[in-house]
Order: structure tokens, then sequence, then C-alpha cells
């Protein structure tokens, strides 16, 4: 059995990691993780053919021939090795979480961040138990800082991640109504993202708050954590904000050491400020200047169907269609209640890991919606469907039902929201809009 260190040595010569076998590259160490139903050490002799020069198994049934490196568990090894190369590294590690706009709020620390060192972010949404290793172990020795997103749907597993990622710095977008049913209720939520202040809290670290927040404020203070650096939006604070502008596209005055600064940000939503003078916050911090800060801000352009502004030949649809929970959706409503059009339509589809709570919170979206000025509103999923009562708007089991109803209507100068959760995929329904 290989221990960590052997498995080290092998890495730091082959320094890529592959899982999956259609994505193997030249000289990579692969990884055979197992799975609810696959097992992929059966492919590790396929890995190395296709390019491999180690394949990592926990099944010696599979060692035929050179290349295989043998461990007790190969998620385990992939974790604790991420452990160890975390160890050799000498930068500050900004890790992130929230219920909502962590991935948003990352890329824009990214964006800023960058404008003054050689920065590595978590790609796409690698940020669970195997996703943060992988990250991690990303990190090369020109990254001067590194921001890790931590994503979680349950107790203890950012406290987990922590241990992975070991963050000198830390960040809590928000927290709200997320993976109900893995933490538990809100109260759950809490205590789950809580775990990063704790750990910042043991080992010295400093968190980055939201002073506006009452449950953050509370959160680190109870955590106890001494290096606690506080932006708002509000004459309080060390980078306090203003917004001035926000139809479609945001545009604000932040202050910092009793300068002031106009910016803007290619983003649309309120709730999106927040998020932005996160980012500010830490610029400020790792003393970067004003205007580093708002080149950063300035040249980031959402691509990841999260609060992003798409013009299509008829319509502006704003694609938010990577993820939603009810906090989430609430706001993206609110926002465009608040938008400037003749005609306004929402399609929101279901909203998933709930649990319990499913029922009333998807009965409660409905009639927020219905109370804010959309002209057409539109919810698809069986979620929303069984929620529909006597509630007058348009309700369809599936994406597909709600296709044809739309391919109908023939929408043209609308500003259209797409609202749901990932696994209602609605991206399907942008080519009609």
């Amino acid at each position: 059995m290989a221990n960590i260190e052997e498995l080290y040595q092998h890495y730091l010569k082959h320094p890529v990691i592959c899982t999956d076998t259609r994505s193997i590259t030249e000289g990579c160490l692969f990884f055979a993780l197992k799975g609810e139903n696959f097992d992929a050490n059966q492919f590790a002799a396929k890995a190395i053919a296709a390019g491999a020069t180690y394949a990592v198994i926990d099944n010696a049934a599979y060692a035929k021939g050179d290349g295989f490196i043998l461990v007790d568990d190969v998620l385990r090894s992939l974790q604790e090795l991420a452990k160890h190369h975390r160890k050799q590294l000498n930068i500050p590690i900004i890790g992130l979480t929230g219920s909502n706009g962590k991935t948003t709020t990352k890329e824009l620390i990214r964006a800023v961040l960058a404008e003054h060192f050689k920065v590595f972010a978590t790609k796409g949404n690698l940020n669970n138990h195997i996703g943060v290793p992988l990250s991690i172990l990303s990190i090369t020795k020109e990254m001067e800082v590194a921001v890790i997103e931590m994503g979680a749907n349950h107790q203890k597993e950012i406290a987990f991640l922590c241990t992975i990622a070991q963050p000198t710095h830390g960040l809590i977008s928000n927290v709200g109504m997320a993976h109900l049913e893995g933490f538990g209720g809100f109260e759950g939520v809490k205590k789950g993202k809580a775990e990063l202040y704790a750990y910042l809290s043991e080992n010295n670290g400093y968190a980055f708050v939201n002073a506006a927040n009452k449950d953050l404020t509370e959160m680190v203070g109870n955590a106890k954590v001494k290096n606690v650096v506080r932006y708002n939006i509000a004459e309080e604070g060390t980078v306090h904000g203003v917004l001035k502008h926000s139809d479609p596209l945001i545009e604000f005055e932040w202050s910092f050491d009793d300068k002031s600064y106009e910016a803007k940000a290619n983003l649309t939503g309120t709730y999106n400020f927040e998020n932005i003078l996160a980012a500010i916050s830490i610029g400020c911090f790792f003393r970067l200047s004003a205007t580093e800060i708002n080149k950063g801000l300035a040249e980031y352009f959402p691509t990841n169907n999260r609060s992003q502004l798409t013009k299509t030949e008829k319509n502006t649809v704003i694609c938010d269609f990577y993820n939603a929970n009810p906090s989430s959706m609430a706001a993206a409503i609110t926002n465009l209640n608040s938008l400037t059009s003749t005609n306004k339509i929402a399609i929101l589809g279901d909203m998933f890991e709930l649990g319990e709570e499913s029922a009333i919170q998807h009965h409660h979206i409905i009639k927020l919606a219905l109370k804010n000025e959309i002209g057409t509103l539109i919810f698809v999923g069986h979620h929303f469907y069984n929620a529909k009562g006597g509630f007058k708007a348009n309700f369809f089991a599936t994406p597909a039902e709600a296709a044809a109803f739309i391919q109908a209507q023939n929408w043209r100068e609308s500003l259209i929201l797409l609202k749901g959760s990932r696994g209602m995929a609605l991206e399907q329904l942008l080519p009609l809009l």
C-alpha cells in the first residue's frame, strides 16, 4: 500500500489529477473513485491506456500490469493528498461558502484580486468533498492567493472541507432557505455555515462579514472570531457603499479610508450589491488600489447563468437557472419587479432539497410572485403544480409542457426572468425566448 508521502512524490512529477476516463490528459494521475452506481477501479486500465501515468486504485484485483498504485481508500487518499499539498502552500487561502451568491462572489473576488496577484479560484462547482481536494491539488507554486468555494447540504460538511482547504481567511456570503432537507431547517443552515467561522476562530484566521446581516453578525460573534473585517451597505464597516442604480446593471459608490469612488458592475440584481462589496472589502484588505478594484469589477462578465443578462433576438432574459431556493427566488422576483419594462415575464422552476418545507415554500413563492407587478407568471415543475390551488397563473408539470405554451406566445421586447433549480434544466427553454 502506498502512503501519502509516496503518493505526493508521484503527484509532484505528474501534478494533473483526473477522475474521469473521458477527460484523461497525457501524464496525469487517475484516481479511481467510487459512486453509488459505478466503481472506477474497473476503468483504471482504460485510464492508463488513454495516457494516465498512474492509476490510484483500492481494489487489488484490477492491478494487472504496470502503472497501478494501490491504496486503502481512493477518496480518502485524494483528500489526504490535498491536505498534504495544502501544507506546502504558503499563501492566503480564502474559504467561501453561503446559501446564495457564493459562486458569483467567488468570481468577483477572483476578478478583483487578479488585477494585482496570480489567483487560483475554484473552477465551476468543484466545491464538495471531491471538488475541494481537486481544487487544492490544482494550485501551482506560481499562485499567490487562492479562493476556494465550499458547498454543503448537511452539517459537519463545511468543517470537514476546512480541514482540507485550511483557509486563512473566510467569507459567508449569506444564510438562507437552502438545502433545508439536509440541514434540518434554517437554524441548521446557520449552524452548518458557521463551521467556517469556527475554523477561522480556532486557527486565528480572518473573517469578512456583512455587518448589515444580523445572522452573520450573530454567528461570527458566537464563534468568537478575533479578526473580523466588516463591510456594509451603510455608513459603517471598513468598506461601505451606496447603490445608485440597478436598472438593469448595477452602478454604485463605495468608500474606504474616508475616500469615495464611483463604480459599475456587469451584474443585474440589487441582491448582488452585497457580493460586490464583499469583493471590494477583500481587495482593500489585500491592499489593492481603488483603480485596480474598479477595473476588476468592470471587466467581470457573468457567464455561468447566475444573474446573467442575455439579449436574445426577441427579448432580454435574466438567466438565473443554475440553482434556486426560497431566498434566492424571492430576491430574483423582487428584483424583476423593480426593473423597467413594459412587459415582464417570470418563468419559475421547482426548488429542490426543501424536505418537509417544500409545499409551504412553493406556495409562498407563488403568493409573492402574484403580489408583484409581473405581467405573465409561469410556474414549472411538479412541486409548483401541486401547490397551484386556486392561484391565477400558468402552471405546468414539466418544462416540455411549458415549452409548448411559450412557443405559442411570440413575446417581443419583453424582460424575462428564467429561474429554477439545476435539476429543472430550464436552459432548454432559453432558445424559445
